[in-house]
């Protein structure tokens, strides 16, 4: 088993000295990863393949999104000013590489956006969509939930459009507010016929940005954008792909699981280190993937500990942790010794100045490990 860590390289613009603080700690990850075939990837890029670079999460999925484009011709990525790099330069350098027929900027309409995604890759393509901020998916909800979900099933396997990626970045920023910082994803945990995946540091999302672009299925793919220039570490120059639907032990405890995904992860480990040297031995996990999530991994470890804390940024009533919730103590019941808990965002619109105060903290995570051991 070998880590690594994240460590941040320099300030990201909007970010408050709140999260830059946090932006310091770090997340342990596993460095495995399965390549593609070799067939999949051309003789210039297995030359380069071998070596690790140190980079940010933000050009991390600039690298996969080279790859997508360099190793399928059918490859398609559009959106909002993606043509000049995007808002957060996650598409840099890709329009004046493979041309403005296949990168290319849309009109400000998001339904617009998802719909002619759709039909693309109803075509047999890779359609790559971007939608600016995921606070402004919700134009394009219609299209996902009704069409992209429904596609296959529809038809009866006739016709799909698995070839499509819808890519958000999502999440706290620092200061935001209400419209640049919320966390949709349980809204489309909630669609059957879709994948929704959110990845925790560099090396993560490139292989699962390259999973979810290959796969049959239309994917979600949220990034966590208070990651995107804080967020450092080595990442294999190569074409690789991590596995979707497997959640990931981060770190082995023996006395309560704790469950996240995205950015929250540090917040969660930084809890676990605390939580340590008061004697708690906490094991966390991360899901990586959310629908379909990984109920067998996240069973085995509750079945372990007896306790099971769930946190993210998302507001509590109706959030992806209460399905978490409910599916464990149904699985779990015998074996848990306390109430499954939740640290979550609050049930209010994402706050500005207040947002210290919404936001699921350490010390706010640390308080519930407590209370759940000591239950």
């Amino acid at each position: 088993m070998a880590f690594g860590s994240l460590r941040r390289i320099e300030r990201f613009g909007w970010a408050s000295s709140k999260l830059e603080q946090r932006g310091r700690s770090i997340v342990r990850r596993l460095s495995t990863f399965t390549e593609v075939d070799e067939s999949k990837k051309n003789s210039s890029h297995q030359e380069t393949g071998k070596s690790n670079k140190s980079v940010n999460l933000f050009s991390a999925i600039n690298q996969a999104l080279h790859i997508a484009l360099e190793t399928d011709p059918r490859s398609y990525v559009f959106g909002e000013d993606v043509g000049f790099g995007g808002v957060f330069r996650c598409t840099s350098g890709l329009s004046d590489r493979f041309g403005k027929r296949r990168v290319f900027n849309t009109p400000l309409c998001e339904q617009g956006i998802v719909g002619f995604a759709i039909g693309l890759a109803a075509m047999g393509n890779r359609a790559i969509a971007e939608i600016q901020f995921a606070d402004y998916i919700f134009p394009a909800f219609d299209q996902i939930v009704n069409e992209a979900a429904k596609f296959r099933y529809r038809s009866g396997n006739q016709f799909n459009c698995g070839g499509l990626t819808i890519r958000a970045p999502y999440g706290a920023v620092g200061h935001g507010g209400h419209y640049h910082s919320q966390s949709p994803e349980a809204f489309f945990c909630h669609v059957p016929g879709i994948k929704v995946v959110i990845p925790r540091s560099p090396q993560q999302a490139k292989g699962l940005l390259l999973s979810s672009i290959r796969d049959p299925n239309p994917v979600v793919f949220f990034e966590p954008k208070w990651l995107y220039r804080l967020a450092v570490e080595e990442v294999p120059d190569k074409d690789y792909m991590l596995p979707l639907s497997e959640a990931e032990v981060i770190r082995e405890g023996s006395d309560i699981t704790l469950v996240g995904w995205g950015a929250q992860l540090s917040i969660m480990e930084q809890a676990c280190f605390d939580a340590e040297k008061d004697g708690i031995s906490c094991e966390l996990i991360d899901l990586k993937t959310l629908i379909p999530w990984d109920k067998e991994t996240v069973e085995a470890s509750v079945n372990k500990t007896g306790r099971l804390l769930v946190s993210h940024e998302a507001p509590i009533t109706g959030g992806f942790g209460a399905e978490i919730a409910a599916s464990i103590v149904e699985r779990c019941f015998l074996r848990l010794e306390a109430p499954v808990a939740r640290v979550c965002g609050l049930d209010t619109p994402f706050p500005l100045v207040f947002e210290p105060h919404y936001m699921p903290t350490k010390n706010k995570i640390l308080d519930a490990i407590k209370s759940t051991v000591k239950y």
